[in-house]
């Protein structure tokens, strides 16, 4: 009885100290739970590989099986520490999509890397746990094959939604993630339970019905993936719903009806970029690669690089019907890349009268690239 008492006394002193460094650093939700507490993520992650609803990232299907149990990542580890960030902005991020000269960039993407920023802090607290435990430790912040929403509805950060995000009844639908395995033996957490009801406000937002059903979600559809995970051409079928939002989409995280009782942000929250809050089409059409690597400097917007990133901006210049975009449209229609140079077609397609498309396209050089080839014939100019 005397060591069982001990051993309680040592979790609770070490839980205690986990729980106030991380409110230390800025975290706002932290909370505990097993390494064996989601037996049913690897069913559910195979049956989205399987239907083929993760795309083209082939990282997840190649790590489909570290991903199911945290314990093939590390099998020693016997707590999972889960902490929960607040990025919620202070505005709709919806309003921007009645601007259609400017850009939507997703609220996560407009500052510094979360990852970088995150991955800081809970290398601070990994540090000083494990000295005051003894005990071995790792942080992971969505850059390994851990199934970090799973992990932090069994902690009882908060629940997956009918979106598949997690939502919190104290921070609603905006959360960073990040976790820490140890092989220290920690106080554990129950799970929160599902809290959405008959809501369904984020299925009937998505403007691509990226949602086959409650608490599932195709990313081939989804426009996040689209502009920052897809490498090639865009679906023309998809491209007018996308609008101008140039990377990611927060419609269905900004619907969310819990997001009304997220408390006052930390002091520690990032503050996003004035200049990434509205920038202007006209603006980020110029940019070159050397221009994009330094406007993007330390942000996430940054990994997908200019050529992508630049086919997205055109998709939203095609989408505006601002005839202001045609001259860098018709410049980007000779670049280089290849992306590029086939979402240029497109966007003049939409953005020319019917004759002044067909004698641009009376004029245009040989083709060598097979995918903007077919944007020429999309657009009708065979």
């Amino acid at each position: 009885m005397a060591t069982e008492n001990k051993e309680q006394k040592r979790r609770d002193t070490l839980t205690a100290f986990v729980r106030s460094e991380a409110k230390a650093l800025g975290f706002d939700l932290c909370r505990i739970t097993r390494p064996d507490a989601i037996p049913e993520a690897k069913e559910r992650l195979g049956e989205f590989i399987d239907a083929g609803r993760h795309g083209t990232m082939d990282w997840m299907a190649e790590t489909r099986d570290r991903r199911g149990d945290p314990r093939t990542l590390w099998s020693d580890v016997r707590s999972i520490v889960v902490f929960g960030l607040n990025y919620g902005p202070d505005e709709d991020p919806r309003d921007i999509l009645a601007k259609p000269d400017k850009a939507a960039i997703s609220v996560y993407a407009r500052n510094r890397d979360y990852h970088d920023v995150i991955k800081g802090r809970l290398k601070e607290i990994a540090t000083r746990f494990a000295a005051r435990a003894g005990a071995d430790v790792k942080v992971f912040v969505d850059t390994a094959p851990v199934m970090e929403k799973p992990l932090a509805a069994a902690a009882g950060l908060g629940w997956q939604g009918k979106h598949t995000n997690l939502v919190s009844r104290e921070l609603g639908s905006w959360l960073f993630l990040g976790s820490m395995f140890t092989t220290a033996d920690l106080n554990i957490d129950a799970a929160e339970v599902d809290h959405c009801g008959s809501c369904r406000a984020c299925l009937d937002i998505c403007p691509t019905n990226a949602f086959p059903a409650p608490y599932q979600i195709d990313a081939r559809r989804c426009i996040s993936y689209l502009t920052i995970e897809h490498k090639g051409p865009i679906d023309p079928g998809l491209r007018p719903l996308i609008g101008n939002r140039i990377y990611g989409c927060d419609d269905c995280l900004a619907v969310c009806p819990w997001n009304k009782f997220a408390h006052e942000a930390s002091e520690m929250k990032l503050q996003p970029r004035e200049d990434l809050k509205e920038p202007t089409i006209e603006f980020l059409l110029s940019l070159d690669d050397a221009a994009f690597r330094v406007f993007f400097s330390g942000s996430p917007v940054k990994r997908i690089g200019r050529d992508r990133f630049i086919r997205n901006v055109l998709i939203a210049a095609g989408n505006s019907g601002d005839r202001r975009f045609v001259e860098r449209c018709r410049a980007l229609s000779q670049d280089p890349s290849p992306v590029v140079r086939g979402m240029a077609v497109w966007a003049l397609s939409r953005l020319f009268e019917a004759g002044e498309f067909a004698a641009f396209a009376a004029q245009r050089p040989d083709e060598s690239d097979s995918d903007v080839r077919d944007e020429w014939r999309l657009a009708g100019a065979v």
